[in-house]
């Protein structure tokens, strides 16, 4: 089994990723670690902010010897790929499809979440090696998008993010999501400025009873 393989089955497992975008280097690795003592395993920080590989790495290290999955978010071209691969990403998230991003993640045995909307932005990840398709941004086309990709498309790996909160969740998983990310429905912005990890803590283990109740767990 590759690294991508079991990657991929440690997020369909958790059933969530955790988006960490915006959060501040000094507080990256506390946030992290009480979100993932909340019970989410999968930990995305988005490249879109200042020293992204230096925050998974930091994080990398924090939670080396856990059951933590770290990648990256907010992957725009391969030259950032590369970045966040060297700096210990377990996975690649991008907001569309770039091939050479894919090739990247392959050439590494990273495993690659290309973001979608249509049948042949689909079809064009699938068809340049994606390992799971991001359906983003998920909350403009409800639940019931996923179907209709998947009707066609046989039984792809399907990740909504965009819009996920803890009152839908289980409407995406239902529609045949293998797993959803979130950000602010995890990501307590408010208790991060206070300083409160206790909180974040809390919120994310509120989201995991979510994802486990829809589940019938």
């Amino acid at each position: 089994m590759t690294d991508a393989r079991r990657v991929r089955d440690r997020l369909v497992d958790g059933g969530v990723i955790a988006v960490l975008r915006g959060v501040d280097e000094d507080d990256i690795v506390p946030v992290a670690r009480a979100i993932h003592a909340g019970g989410v395993d999968a930990l995305e920080v988005t490249a879109d902010g200042k020293r992204a590989s230096e925050k998974i790495a930091a994080i990398d290290r924090e939670l080396a010897d856990t059951d933590a999955i770290v990648g990256a978010g907010t992957v725009l071209d391969a030259a950032t790929a590369q970045s966040v691969i060297d700096a210990g990403a377990a996975f690649v998230v991008s907001p569309h499809t770039d091939a050479d991003i894919v090739r990247t993640c392959n050439r590494h045995g990273v495993l690659c979440a290309a973001g979608v909307m249509t049948p042949t932005e689909a079809v064009t990840a699938m068809d340049a090696g994606a390992d799971v398709l991001k359906l983003f941004p998920a909350s403009s086309m409800g639940p019931g998008h996923i179907g209709a990709l998947r009707g066609p498309l046989g039984d792809v790996d399907v990740i909504p993010t965009g819009g996920i909160s803890r009152e839908n969740a289980a409407d995406y998983l239902e529609a045949g999501a293998v797993a959803v990310g979130a950000g602010g429905a995890i990501v307590d912005d408010d208790a991060i400025a206070a300083g409160d990890m206790d909180r974040v803590r809390e919120t994310a283990a509120a989201f995991v009873d979510a994802i486990d109740s829809a589940r019938g767990e």
